[in-house]
């Protein structure tokens, strides 16, 4: 498995956790350990640039997500096949800036988004209700396990 990170804005990043972050998920939505995906930070301008061009929006958002080979999560029986997942595009200025609104780090606003971009790739949206409802479960699901996982970390 591929995992590119490139911190490309001003905001000094831990990306090991990142990087932790994306292996946590893709081993427990069962994806191929030969599937690659792409994570770039970037700055407002950048972001803004992508939000006006792929969803004609103004302004920056916080995480873009941009599926490539529609991969979906697999199962302990048959996992997701080799492929290319796709790229999240990360804003940690705008991140920042909401989880100063949520009362937790940015970091932890980076790992909430980092795994919303993630299931994005997998296929998941929140347009309807029912599918925000099962989207937003499994992303509560999987930050509560990697939490768990860097804790039991921290104490070997």
């Amino acid at each position: 498995m591929t995992i590119e990170i490139n911190n490309e804005s001003a905001i000094p990043i831990d990306e090991t956790v990142l990087l932790r972050l994306t292996e946590y998920n893709l081993a427990e939505l069962h994806v191929s350990a030969d599937a690659d995906v792409a994570i770039v930070l970037v700055d407002e301008g950048a972001m803004e640039a992508l939000h006006v061009q792929w969803m004609d929006e103004p302004g920056p958002t916080d995480v873009l997500s941009f599926p490539m080979d529609e991969l979906r999560p697999g199962t302990d029986d048959m996992p997701t096949p080799a492929g290319l997942l796709g790229d999240i595009v990360l804003c940690p200025q705008v991140a920042e800036t909401q989880a100063v609104a949520a009362k937790h780090s940015t970091m932890d606003e980076l790992i909430l988004l980092t795994t919303h971009g993630l299931l994005h790739l997998l296929g998941f949206d929140h347009a309807e209700p029912e599918e925000e409802r099962e989207m937003f479960g499994l992303q509560k699901e999987l930050i509560v396990g990697f939490q768990h996982s860097e804790r039991r970390r921290s104490r070997a």
